[in-house]
């Protein structure tokens, strides 16, 4: 009853009203706010059993609407792609993100002592990890379902894979975006949420770095380069149909902002409002510098570094009142080292 008439018509899918989860999630995890999740949990609780009753079939969530909405399609004239090697299923998108959000309530289960909701929830996420594993991923070729980037994302992402064969999985979709795509996007709002993020986690963010500098369709730079001020509904938003094509929808930025001061800056919370703070950036080949500043509730945390060959130079202002956890990158991986508040200034070597 308290859901505006307007939001009404996009609340069929799993990914619209897990929505209230991750940004309860968000709230905590940036601001140290724990009210959305101990005065919504039992909303958010109704609803997770809801689609669990309603939509839940042998531990594969059903119910999606939207798919992964506004993939690039094989041609520039149209706004849903035909082929449907593109098209990732409902069901593929509905169980991982039913498993995701299983595990957001399980952790608020804990935090708010609701032990036995956290044993359920615990639970909700292996039967339905094992039931969408059984169905969809072939293991010879380690890959799920069609082998679309959405369709391999987002079980790596949520930690879903068998155990061992996480680089499979990625490997899928490297070739997909790599090698088929030539280096560009080929998912829309649902896979684009993780795509820098996870080719960066496991090892290649110079690709992320091509997706994000691309200008040639579909990218953001094609729509930088014909014109764009704000992100686009659609990759085609100068050719496709404009009947359905807004001119400002942030959905389709996906993690690209996370991207940039999570791994490029290397600024996250390890807990709650960062009250301790990890600084883990990713010195990509090809990426001189970064500038990175994030206005906390901590305080300001600055991670500025310039890579020169394989030297890395890297200044970091940690607030008063926290303490970081400091990956310094190197050629062997990271060392880390635990600081105090303060101004620093650390170099390596690097690959």
């Amino acid at each position: 009853d308290v859901i505006p008439p307007y939001w009404r018509f996009y609340f069929n899918s799993m990914t619209w009203p897990g929505a209230f989860i991750t940004v309860a999630d968000m709230l905590n995890t940036r601001f140290g706010d724990m009210q959305p999740i101990s005065r919504h949990y039992d909303a958010m609780k109704r609803w997770m059993l809801f689609m669990k009753g309603k939509y839940m079939e042998n531990g594969i969530l059903t119910k999606d609407t939207y798919g992964d909405w506004c993939m690039p399609p094989e041609s520039l004239e149209l706004i849903h792609s035909r082929d449907t090697n593109r098209i990732t299923a409902a069901a593929v998108i509905s169980t991982p993100f039913y498993c995701y959000l299983a595990g957001k309530m399980a952790g608020f289960a804990e935090m708010l002592g609701k032990t036995e909701d956290a044993a359920f929830f615990h639970q909700e996420m292996a039967l339905s990890t094992k039931a969408f594993n059984d169905r969809y991923f072939h293991r010879e070729s380690g890959s799920y379902a069609n082998s679309t980037v959405t369709a391999n994302i987002l079980p790596l992402w949520f930690g879903m894979v068998p155990e061992g064969m996480e680089d499979r999985v990625f490997e899928n979709i490297v070739s997909k975006t790599e090698d088929e795509c030539g280096g560009h996007v080929s998912t829309g709002v649902i896979g684009i949420q993780q795509l820098m993020r996870t080719l960066t986690e496991h090892g290649r963010g110079d690709l992320a770095l091509k997706v994000a500098a691309n200008d040639t369709y579909p990218s953001w730079g094609y729509m930088f380069r014909n014109g764009a001020t704000t992100i686009w509904e659609l990759w085609n938003g100068n050719t496709a149909d404009p009947a359905m094509n807004s001119g400002n929808h942030v959905m389709l930025l996906g993690d690209l902002i996370l991207w940039e001061y999570e791994y490029l800056g290397g600024i996250r919370a390890i807990e709650p409002g960062y009250r301790k703070i990890r600084l883990k950036p990713y010195p990509i080949e090809g990426l001189d510098y970064v500038n990175c500043a994030y206005e906390s509730v901590s305080g300001r945390i600055e991670s500025s570094w310039k890579r020169y060959g394989k030297r890395f130079e890297w200044d970091i202002v940690i607030p008063a009142n926290t303490t970081a956890e400091v990956c310094l990158p190197t050629a062997d991986g990271f060392e880390v080292k635990t600081y105090g508040s303060g101004r620093y200034h650390l170099s390596s070597k690097v690959e």
